[in-house]
C-alpha cells in the first residue's frame, strides 16, 4: 500500500508529490530502479498531470532521474553519497547545537527524544520509519533554535537523505538503528547552558552514527543480489 497522508487541502499534484517522495525516502521505491508514468498513475492512483507535476519536483530535488524514452529511474545510493552526507552533518550539526544554547525549547527536545524510544508492533520498516521521522524533528528543533534559516534548509536536507541511507542499510540487514544516551547527553547539556560540551556531544553522536550506516550499508552491498546496485561513482581521470 503506498504511504498516505493527511493532505486534504493540497493540489493534487503535491499529494503525488508526497507520497511518491515518502516511498523512496523509505526505499519502498528502490535506489536505481526503474518506473514509468503508467507504472505509477496505477500504483499511486493518480492523474497524468499530477504524476508529471510529482515527477518534476522529484527530478529538481534529484530523487528521480529522466530517461529518455525509457521513463525515470530512481536516483541510487553512492558509497560517495554516504560519506559526502555524513562529511557535512559532523561539521553543522556540531553547529547548530552551539547556537542553539540558550534558545531551545527543552520540553519539545524532551518529546522528541521519547519519541524516538517508541516501540512499536509493526513491521521494520515500520518501525525504522517512525524512529527516523522522530530522529529527525529532534534534530531540526536544534537547528530551528540555531536561528539561521540557510543551515536549517541544508540540515533538513540531510536528514532526508539519511533516511534513504538508513532505510537501504538497517532494512536490509533486518536491524533497527539505535542510538542510547547521545540525545539526553545533549539535553543536559543545553539545561546547563555548556556549549563546548552541546558540540562536543553532537560530534560524538554524528560519528557514531556514521559508523553504524556505513556498517550497515557496506554489509548490504557484500549481499549479492539484495538489492539494486549501490554504485561507487565513476572517477575523473
Amino acid at each position: 500500500m503506498p504511504f498516505i497522508t493527511t493532505t486534504a487541502d493540497l493540489p493534487l499534484g503535491d499529494v503525488a508529490y508526497i507520497r511518491i517522495r515518502h516511498d523512496i525516502l523509505c526505499c519502498r521505491l528502490l535506489p536505481g530502479s526503474m518506473i514509468t508514468e503508467p507504472e505509477l498513475m496505477e500504483n499511486y492512483a493518480i492523474g497524468k498531470s499530477s504524476c508529471r507535476v510529482a515527477l518534476a519536483r522529484l527530478c529538481h530535488e534529484h530523487l528521480v532521474e529522466s530517461r529518455p524514452r525509457k521513463g525515470y529511474r530512481i536516483a541510487p545510493i553512492t558509497v560517495q553519497d554516504v560519506e559526502e552526507i555524513f562529511t557535512l552533518r559532523v561539521q553543522l550539526e556540531p553547529l547548530a547545537a552551539r547556537l542553539a544554547v540558550g534558545k531551545v525549547d527543552i520540553g519539545e527536545l524532551r518529546e522528541l527524544e521519547a519519541a524516538c524510544r517508541v516501540e512499536l508492533q509493526a513491521p521494520l520498516p515500520e518501525q525504522i520509519d517512525v524512529f527516523m521521522n522522530a530522529n529527525k524533528r529532534f534534530h531540526l528543533a536544534i537547528a530551528r533554535a540555531s536561528g539561521n534559516n540557510h543551515l536549517i534548509r541544508t540540515l533538513s536536507s540531510l536528514m532526508d537523505e539519511m533516511s534513504r541511507l538508513v532505510a537501504l542499510g538497517f532494512n536490509v540487514q533486518k536491524t533497527k538503528p539505535e542510538i542510547k544516551h547521545d540525545h539526553n547527553a545533549m539535553i543536559q547539556a543545553f539545561i546547563d547552558g555548556d556549549a563546548r560540551r552541546v558540540e562536543t556531544i553532537a560530534r560524538r553522536h554524528i560519528e557514531t552514527f556514521q559508523v553504524m550506516t556505513m556498517e550497515k550499508v557496506y554489509a548490504t552491498l557484500s549481499k549479492g543480489g539484495a538489492i539494486l546496485p549501490v554504485l561507487e561513482r565513476s572517477m575523473s581521470l
